[in-house]
């Protein structure tokens, strides 16, 4: 191996303009892209056309390539000396299995670089004009996934701690299991009351919000048809919304004039 590296970059929530300048300054050295279905793929435009890029696809019950695919696809083009770049949606450190690839590079001896992404459960409540935090509201949150059942024998996350916990609860890869989430949050201590939205989409011009009571969301979210990617917030801080009223002041590609 002569020169070759592998940086797993975190595209941010969905946007182009919302990834890190490092992360886009080595995407824009890569040689080959490795790319999620959620990442930044309007920035794949950008690139030469002799760049490699290799869709990893990522969808809900359905990879193009299998997670010992992907490790082995970029170890195997590092070995070849090549530059190459993970690019995944969020952080690649939060549910996005990066710790996975970069335990692969370091057993192959392989180069490696994590550039942190604004991750979805952060990002995707704020451009919805929910903070997940709030002085006099909250000063916890817990960020749990939602693809496993609470009640399978799977799940590592504390159900009960969870649900009676007083800060913030914001759920990802959860839209499937809403309505069992919610029964078991209300079963285990949770409030039925507590203000709960549903963010479809988040950052984007087809971002769609679902807000209720914990109780009914999951009711409300279905007649709505939202489906994933979505993040779940549970928790007063949903209630900010309507007094903050934050919106977008500049465009994508517009810039503030001086004067």
């Amino acid at each position: 191996m002569r020169g070759g590296w592998v940086a797993l970059i975190g595209g941010g929530p969905g946007p182009s303009d919302l990834i890190t300048l490092r992360g886009l300054r080595l995407l824009r050295r890569a040689d080959v892209v490795v790319v999620d279905r959620l990442a930044p793929r309007d920035l794949l435009d950008e690139l030469a056309p002799t760049v490699e890029i290799v869709d990893a696809g990522k969808a809900p019950h359905g990879h193009n390539l299998t997670q010992e695919q992907i490790n082995d696809l970029i170890v195997d083009r590092a070995r070849r000396g090549l530059g190459v770049v993970r690019l995944k949606g969020g952080d690649p450190f939060v549910f996005g299995r990066g710790g996975e690839e970069a335990l692969a590079c370091a057993a192959a001896g392989v180069p490696c670089e994590v550039v942190p992404g604004v991750t979805s459960a952060v990002a995707v409540p704020a451009l919805a004009g929910i903070p997940i935090t709030h002085r006099g509201i909250t000063q916890d949150v817990a960020i749990v996934s939602g693809h496993i059942d609470p009640s399978h024998p799977g799940s590592t996350a504390d159900w009960d701690a969870l649900a009676t916990g007083p800060g913030t609860l914001v759920v990802l890869m959860g839209v499937a299991a809403l309505s069992r989430i919610s029964a078991e949050l209300i079963k285990r201590g949770r409030s039925p009351q507590t203000p709960t939205a549903v963010i479809q989409d988040g950052g984007t011009p087809a971002e769609r919000l679902v807000t209720g009571t914990l109780a009914e969301i999951a009711d409300l979210a279905q007649a709505a048809d939202v489906s994933s990617p979505a993040v779940i917030v549970i928790g007063d801080v949903v209630g900010l919304r309507d007094s903050l009223r934050l919106g977008r002041i500049f465009g994508s590609d517009e810039r503030p004039q001086t004067r």
